[in-house]
C-alpha cells in the first residue's frame, strides 16, 4: 500500500513543497505505526523549508513536528500502548526526560536530520509518544508537542510560575496563546502585546488581565511598568528577538526571567541591561516527559488550544502560506484524514 505524504526540498524553500507517495512503513521492535489525524505549523517549519535552519542549507525531508493520529500497529515488545489509542510523538525523536544533549536538540522531528509528521502513517519509538488528554480532538493535540510544550518549559521548568506572578506574553502566536492559559492557571496575572485591538480580544478571552497595543504605546515596556507599579514583570514569553528583547529585559522585575523563544527578528542587547539580577534563558521546546505534564495540565485545567485554522490535507501549501502571512492568532493546523 503506497501512502501519501509531503516533502520539501530546501533548496528551493517553499516552492519546493510537494506531495508524494511513499511505501507505507512498518513499526520494529519498541515502535508504533501512527496514522497521522492532524498535524501543525509552527515558524520553524519556516526556517527549515527556507534553509535557515540550523547548518544545513539543502536537502529532502518530510516537515512538521507536530502530529497527533491512532495506533495501527505495534512492534514486538510494546506494552505501552495498543491498536487504537491516540497518540503524539514528541518533538525530539530522542529526547525522553531530563536535560538533553546536543543530539537531543539535533534529532528533532521536520528537521533536516529527521522526517516529520506532514504524512499518513509514521512510525515512532513507543517512549517517545504520549497519550492525548481524552477532552482533546487530533486537531487540538497536534498544536501540543512545540508550541505547547515549549510554552510549559518556560513556565514550568527552570523557576516555576507561581501565582500572583504577573507574566508578559508579546504577540498572539501559538507559544504565546499557550502561555496565557497556562499562566492563568497558575493563578498568575498575564499582561499581553499586540498591534491588533482584534487579537488583544482574544487575548483577554484566554485569560490576560491586562492588555497593551504597541502601536498605539511604542514604549510598551513603560506601559509594562506603569501596570505594575515600576516592579516589572517575573516572566516574560519572549518570541520576537532581538528587535524586542531589549524592552522586554527592561520590563522585567529583579530577580525576574526572560524566556527566549523567538528568532523573528534580529537585534543587538546592552549585556549591562540584565546585570540587575535578571535572567535570559534560552528555550528549546522540551522532552517527552514535558508533553506529558503539559497533557496532565490541559487535563486538570479544561485547557483547549487555541486554532487559528485549519487546512485539508491537499491544501498544506496554502497553511504554509497562511502561517507566513502571520497575521493568525494561535495555531494552523492541517486536517490529514
Amino acid at each position: 500500500m503506497i501512502g501519501n505524504a509531503y516533502r520539501i526540498d530546501i533548496a528551493r524553500g517553499l516552492h519546493g513543497l510537494r506531495k508524494t507517495s511513499e511505501p507505507d512503513p512498518t513499526p520494529g521492535p519498541g515502535q508504533i505505526l501512527i496514522a497521522i489525524r492532524a498535524a501543525s505549523l509552527n515558524y520553524r517549519d519556516i526556517l527549515v523549508a527556507e534553509g535557515r535552519y540550523g547548518r544545513m542549507t539543502s536537502g529532502d525531508l518530510v516537515p512538521l513536528s507536530d502530529g497527533s493520529g491512532d495506533v495501527v500497529a505495534v512492534g514486538e515488545g510494546v506494552t505501552r500502548f495498543k491498536i487504537g489509542d491516540r497518540v503524539m510523538p514528541g518533538f525530539s525523536s530522542t529526547w525522553v526526560a531530563g536535560s538533553p544533549t546536543p543530539q537531543d536538540l539535533a534529532a528533532t522531528l521536520g528537521s533536516p536530520l529527521v522526517d516529520g509528521v506532514l504524512r499518513r502513517l509514521f512510525v515512532c519509538n513507543a517512549d517517545k509518544a504520549v497519550a492525548v488528554p481524552a477532552s482533546l480532538s487530533h486537531e487540538e493535540a497536534a498544536c501540543l508537542p512545540c508550541a505547547g510544550v515549549t510554552a510549559w518549559n518556560a513556565l514550568y521548568g527552570h523557576r516555576p510560575v507561581r501565582a500572583g506572578d504577573t507574566v508578559l506574553t508579546l504577540g498572539l502566536g501559538g507559544v504565546s496563546c499557550f502561555a496565557i492559559q497556562l499562566a492563568k492557571a497558575a493563578g498568575a496575572r498575564v499582561i499581553s502585546t499586540s498591534s491588533s485591538d482584534q487579537k488583544l480580544k482574544i487575548a483577554k478571552v484566554l485569560g490576560a488581565a491586562d492588555l497593551i497595543n504597541y502601536s498605539d504605546r511604542p514604549d510598551w515596556d513603560r506601559a509594562v511598568l506603569d501596570l505594575t507599579h515600576g516592579r516589572g514583570v517575573d516572566h516574560v514569553i519572549e518570541v520576537g528577538g532581538g528587535g524586542t528583547l531589549e524592552q522586554s529585559i527592561a520590563s522585567t522585575a529583579v530577580n525576574g526571567h526572560i524566556h527566549m523563544i523567538g528568532v523573528l527578528t534580529d537585534g543587538q542587547v546592552n549585556p549591562r541591561s540584565l546585570i540587575a539580577w535578571r535572567t535570559l534563558r534560552g528555550v528549546t521546546v522540551g522532552s517527552s516527559a514535558d508533553l506529558a505534564a503539559l497533557c496532565r495540565m490541559v487535563e486538570a485545567n479544561s485547557l483547549k488550544p487555541m486554532i487559528d485554522k485549519v487546512f485539508d490535507f491537499d491544501d498544506a501549501p496554502a497553511a504554509y502560506q497562511h502561517l507566513r502571512e502571520a497575521g493568525h492568532v494561535g495555531k494552523v493546523v492541517v486536517r490529514i484524514s
